[in-house]
């Protein structure tokens, strides 16, 4: 089973464009957790988020597409990364999640990723075509 685990960080939903994380001992920690996920054979991807700041909404109220440019006044809770993780369990995701050395203002919302086989038959047929685009490109 696959999961997603989302970082949650409290105060990034108003971070201005550029902000990087710069608290050198907070990187080592998470680089270490990082190589831990890895080691272990758990880690399929991780990448951090650049702020709302720098990023946009595409919504299609009434069937049109509307961007909304960030910083979004209605955001309470924004990503600000993730992992994605190969875990023989929910439970164990969440161990994983545990491990991580996440600040006080910091929350990681752990989410299974739906298997193109949790689809009724019609559903997989229609959607055959999933698997290959999942591959890595060739960019």
């Amino acid at each position: 089973m696959r999961f997603m685990m989302l970082m949650i960080p409290k105060g990034y939903e108003t971070a201005a464009p550029g902000t990087v994380p710069d608290d050198v001992e907070r990187v080592d920690a998470m680089m270490k957790y990082n190589e831990e996920l890895h080691k272990a054979g758990v880690l399929l991807a991780l990448d951090g988020l650049h702020p709302p700041s720098m990023g946009a909404r595409v919504s299609f109220a009434g069937g049109t597409p509307k961007v909304t440019d960030g910083p979004y006044s209605e955001a309470k809770e924004v990503v600000g990364g993730y992992w994605i993780i190969q875990a023989k369990s929910r439970e164990e995701a969440i161990e994983w999640a545990k491990r991580c050395p996440g600040a006080d203002n910091e929350v990681i919302e752990v989410r299974q990723v739906h298997e193109l086989s949790d689809y009724p038959e019609d559903v997989q047929a229609v959607a055959s075509g999933l698997t290959a685009m999942q591959a890595p490109s060739q960019r």
